[in-house]
């Protein structure tokens, strides 16, 4: 209990040396920083605020009462993470959780790890944080991954080495945000699991996804059942016959590609629709075709 009670008076020391507008901290080289940074610190809670980052959308309320109920009793057991923003101003990496039902139970202070960083640090320390160690849903989780790829810029071989997990892994999750938005959503709600949603991905088209999706609901199919539910689909699936050129549009399709000196490709769909592809090899190429439809439009 002693120790404890030294640990918390040093947060506390700590924090008066951060309210001190004489220690400033504004990056590792300042003075006293090597005090600061990595080690525990008591800040007022009206000092930190939300991470904007934070990859986590919805908080389950009756757990978050729960974890009230328990800071109220046992004080908060692992500290949070923010980064400094300016004099006694900080931003949440890690820890809304613990931030939020603090404020519940109206502490004063928590304690923190301080981190100096920019935002994109910030970013990639949030994300990183949260898909290790927060209870995430498959869509949350992929949403991060996606995050880190895009924002942060990093490839799936670095995330990997970052999260400690299979690059297949990482592409599974990612493959999850090709479902349609009612579907991610039923994920997120926890009406089906990771294992339905990778089931579902195997219909090419929405329609069917969202009639399995709807099946799965109804009748509250196993991930084994929608397997099995989703083979029998794609193996129904025929492949149809595209339609064909009459013959004046044979050889309409030869004058043009003798015009463009260009072998004209034709696309058409089922109901007979379809476009004209013209293919160039160059940028001089693609500006001699471009003239001669210019050419075309003024004659």
């Amino acid at each position: 209990m002693a120790k404890a009670s030294k640990k918390k008076a040093l947060g506390r020391g700590l924090s008066a040396l951060l309210k001190d507008p004489e220690n400033d901290i504004q990056s590792a080289n300042d003075k006293n920083a090597d005090k600061v940074v990595g080690n525990i610190v008591e800040l007022d809670l009206e000092s930190i605020e939300v991470n904007p980052h934070q990859p986590r959308t919805s908080f389950n309320e009756d757990a978050l009462t729960e974890l009230a109920s328990s800071i109220k009793e046992l004080g908060v057991i692992q500290p949070i993470t923010v980064r400094k923003l300016g004099f006694n101003q900080f931003q949440l990496v890690s820890g809304e959780r613990r931030y939020r039902a603090s404020k519940m139970v109206g502490l004063p202070s928590i304690p923190a790890y301080i981190r100096i960083a920019n935002d994109q640090e910030s970013l990639e320390m949030a994300l990183v944080e949260n898909i290790q160690r927060q209870d995430l849903d498959p869509i949350e989780i992929a949403l991060s991954y996606q995050r880190l790829i895009e924002e942060v810029d990093l490839t799936q071989e670095e995330m990997s080495d970052r999260i400690g997990k299979n690059r297949s892994t990482i592409a599974n999750y990612l493959r999850l945000l090709k479902l349609d938005p009612i579907i991610q959503t039923g994920m997120r709600d926890g009406f089906l699991s990771m294992g339905h949603g990778r089931a579902l991905i195997a219909l090419s088209e929405t329609d069917e996804q969202l009639e399995v999706y709807e099946r799965i609901i109804k009748d509250k199919l196993s991930v084994r059942e929608t397997e099995r539910l989703v083979k029998s689909l794609t193996t129904q699936q025929k492949p149809t016959t595209s339609p064909k050129l009459d013959e004046a549009k044979q050889k309409a399709v030869k004058e043009i590609s003798n015009y463009f000196g260009a072998k004209v490709d034709v696309k058409l769909n089922k109901k007979g629709n379809g476009k004209l592809i013209i293919p160039f090899s160059s940028e001089e190429d693609f500006k001699r075709i471009k003239k001669l439809i210019n050419e075309s439009k003024d004659a």
